[in-house]
């Protein structure tokens, strides 16, 4: 038997929602888990998926939500909420750890709600590769960190958003999405730039210059730090303990 799902995306700031209609199983799971990739990519402030209409054919199809709930723990650091289950996936749900990793909730308007609520502060701005964009960073920080009062974290977090914004600069050449999320324990910095290579040391380049200190000083002042593939390009992001 052939499978079919269709995702319907629906912009309800701050929340975006996922309706999947038709069967999830094997062959069905990696559509799903595309569309909501792109949709973490679009850094909404949450995001919600409406199981209402599926048939789920096979329990192992649920661990993309899971994949999903892992990629918006790290970035873009978003609540990611499952609603309006049938009965079978809820109880399935229920006894996996995607039920202990995802919530579920009754209803999409509960869900929504949850989101919503539990939506983290975040400041965001567009920046050009140019000289002056690492002390735009610098000021970012500054005023994410005033704003949060986060005053131990304006020396650590400037330094790592520079590094990452400088790298963006010497070797990636394109405009970037800078965006600083504030979590219950970290303050998360991601960059996100347009282009898909690795992101590449700085070795090579003067310590003492500016974004010249290399990825050394992200992974020594970072709790965690990692890249992930986003459309054309990628993100870098890093999380610091926030106390």
């Amino acid at each position: 038997m052939s499978s079919r799902i269709t995702c319907e995306v629906r912009d309800e700031a701050p929340v975006t929602v996922v309706r999947l209609t038709g069967a999830l199983d094997l062959a069905t799971m990696r559509p799903v888990h595309n569309v909501l990739d792109r949709c973490l990519a679009d850094q909404p402030d949450a995001l919600v998926v409406d199981l209402g209409s599926v048939t789920v054919r096979d329990r192992l199809a649920l661990s993309v939500f899971a994949a999903t709930a892992r990629r918006a723990a790290d970035w873009p650091a978003v609540p990611f909420v499952l609603c309006s289950a049938p009965p079978d996936a809820a109880s399935w749900l229920a006894e996996s750890t995607v039920g202990r990793v995802v919530p579920v909730r009754r209803d999409c308007a509960e869900a929504t709600r949850t989101a919503g609520a539990a939506a983290a502060p975040r400041l965001r701005a567009r920046l050009e590769p140019v000289a002056g964009a690492c002390r735009r960073a610098r000021e970012l920080v500054t005023d994410a960190c005033g704003r949060w009062n986060l005053p131990d974290l304006v020396g650590p977090a400037s330094v790592v958003l520079s590094e990452l914004v400088g790298n963006v600069v010497r070797h990636a050449g394109t405009p970037m999405q800078v965006t600083l999320t504030l979590r219950r324990s970290y303050l998360q910095v991601a960059v996100a730039d347009g282009s898909g290579g690795a992101i590449r040391p700085s070795a090579g380049n003067d310590p003492r210059a500016e974004g010249g200190r290399g990825l050394l000083l992200v992974r020594e002042l970072a709790q965690r730090w990692g890249s992930s593939p986003v459309g054309d390009g990628k993100v870098v992001w890093a999380m610091l303990p926030a106390t």
